[in-house]
């Protein structure tokens, strides 16, 4: 009968233990979920890969646009500027609006601009009107408007649009701009002196650069609304004498302007 103090007894059992107990070991030593085997340490970063995938986006965009985008362009164009309401029916236009500008590109998307336009207009008072009684008809006025002004402007994301589409570089701009106006009295030369003033406006609309060449040279067309605080929109000089007569209560009105341009770029 065998006994715990049987040799063959102990040496079975020895003999047991030493094949079980490194397994043992071994698996608490693989357990994935042992301290050092875990990914949220201390003062990790689980945000790095993210961070890494964004960096790495942005600069490949920026030498991208390096090496595709413009950085500057100078244009110069001629258009028409046009108004509606009181100022409108009074006014006949003198093309062209002369344009010169320069824009300076964010990114491929974002540009910042300024510049200077300058267009002409007359009316004629061929009856007297209450600003000017006792001298009867004051004959052509003749209407200067310069104009100095800040766009803004955001080329449209064409990338999933039709390649005619993409090549005309489609925009949406804004521009902040100040109006001076001179009226200059044609037929009352040192009798009437000129008046003029300024008024702050916005300008809103859109315009599309057709390439000439990539990169280098455009073809743009711009359309604008333009909503201008004039010095004499709400002037009385106009109005009619007599109710009914001939003349203009005053001189509201919004303008509008389309102007085609040639781009230099680089």
């Amino acid at each position: 009968m065998l006994t715990l103090k049987s040799p063959f007894l102990i040496v079975s059992l020895l003999t047991f233990l030493s094949l079980t107990l490194p397994s043992s070991y071994a698996q608490i030593d693989s357990d994935p979920f042992s301290s050092e085997s875990d990914d949220l340490n201390i003062g990790g970063d689980i945000f790095s890969d993210f961070n890494e995938d964004v960096e790495s986006a942005k600069i490949a965009e920026d030498e991208r646009f390096y090496r595709y985008g413009r950085f500057f362009s100078f244009q110069l164009g001629i258009g028409l500027t046009t108004f509606d309401g009181n100022r409108g029916t009074a006014y006949d236009n003198d093309p062209p609006t002369f344009n010169f500008g320069v824009n300076y590109f964010l990114d491929f998307r974002n540009s910042f601009g300024m510049g200077v336009e300058f267009s002409k207009h007359n009316f004629f008072l061929e009856e007297e009107v209450a600003g000017f009684r006792g001298e009867g008809a004051v004959g052509l006025v003749d209407v200067s408007m310069l104009r100095v002004y800040f766009s803004s402007r955001y080329y449209i994301d064409t990338a999933d649009l039709g390649t005619a589409i993409t090549y005309s570089n489609p925009y949406f701009t804004a521009r902040l701009e100040y109006w001076y106006v001179t009226n200059k009295f044609r037929d009352q030369e040192g009798l009437i002196p000129d008046d003029t003033g300024g008024g702050l406006g916005i300008g809103l609309g859109g315009g599309f650069e057709f390439p000439i060449k990539i990169k280098e040279s455009y073809l743009g067309v711009e359309f604008l609304w333009h909503s201008v605080s004039y010095a004499d929109k709400f002037t009385q000089n106009y109005r009619p004498v007599e109710e009914g007569g001939f003349g203009f209560e005053d001189l509201t009105g919004n303008a509008y302007s389309v102007v085609i341009s040639y781009v230099i770029s680089w």
